[in-house]
């Protein structure tokens, strides 16, 4: 009788274990990337860890240094939960996240959240902005550099400069109380994403983040800023450069002229 006994449980444990991998995720970590090869896997293996079940859609843009071939590999890894979509080329950070959105929103995901590859981002913050989310009642939660001060750590000081002041200068040109505009560590409900024309968003750099903010803020949806400590890579390199700011600052002017004289696009 003992025997049976315990055979029975280990059925219906073995059962309740294909029940809670088999469960569908109501949140989707979009992390586009390029030449990723010394983080993806490191990052994909912390977000499969948390206890909120995060899926995660890699969006990678033909690195030629097998950053997909190292996805492909954490795919075996955590079937139904690890997702690659190849693009042709270097497309951009915007369309890489309107493909992720879109992607996200043919499915059944309530909760969308951008996050780079390369550990800036702290993996832990995730539940936060989640939960910012989905209990408390925020439509967009950010990842906030500057809501307290300036949190970044091995940035250089013109860096640090140029991406604080820019989002002083966002603030002033367009009238949004946020203190990180450029941030892109955002978690978005799927109600927001529905609701803003995906396929009319312009900017693919910086002023894509300040974009979908910035219409995400036209139509009333509640924004909260959290904050976040923002480190600099350690390993790989980054992708900034002049005319991605040079996008965002003359970016803003456009899109407040927009909001102006052309309302039904926002």
């Amino acid at each position: 009788m003992v025997i049976i006994y315990l055979t029975e449980n280990l059925i219906f444990s073995n059962f309740a274990v294909i029940l809670y991998n088999t469960e569908m995720s109501d949140v989707l970590v979009i992390i586009p990337t390029y030449n990723e090869i010394e983080n993806i896997s490191d990052i994909l293996e912390k977000v499969m860890k948390y206890p909120d079940n995060f899926d995660v859609l890699v969006i990678d843009d033909n690195s030629p240094d097998g950053t997909a071939d190292a996805v492909r590999k954490v795919m075996e890894q955590f079937p139904g939960r690890v997702f690659l979509e190849e693009r042709t080329g270097k497309l951009g950070l915007g369309t890489a996240y309107i493909h992720g959105f879109k992607w996200a929103l043919s499915r059944d995901y309530g909760y969308i959240i951008e996050m780079d590859a390369d550990f800036s981002h702290n993996p832990d913050d995730l539940t936060r902005l989640y939960h910012e989310c989905k209990d408390k009642g925020a439509d967009v939660c950010i990842g906030s550099r500057y809501v307290t001060g300036v949190n970044v750590v091995n940035w250089p000081m013109g860096r640090v400069l140029m991406s604080y002041f820019a989002s002083a200068y966002v603030r002033f040109i367009t009238g949004m109380k946020l203190h990180d505009s450029t941030a892109g560590f955002v978690c978005y409900r799927r109600r927001v994403l529905e609701a803003i024309k995906l396929d009319a968003i312009e900017f693919k750099g910086y002023a894509f983040q300040i974009e979908m903010k910035f219409k995400a803020h036209m139509k009333g949806f509640k924004i909260v800023e959290l904050p976040i400590i923002f480190i600099n890579r350690r390993l790989g390199t980054s992708k900034m450069n002049s005319s991605i700011f040079g996008e965002a600052v003359f970016g803003v002017i456009k899109l407040k002229l927009a909001s102006i004289f052309s309302k039904k696009d926002f």
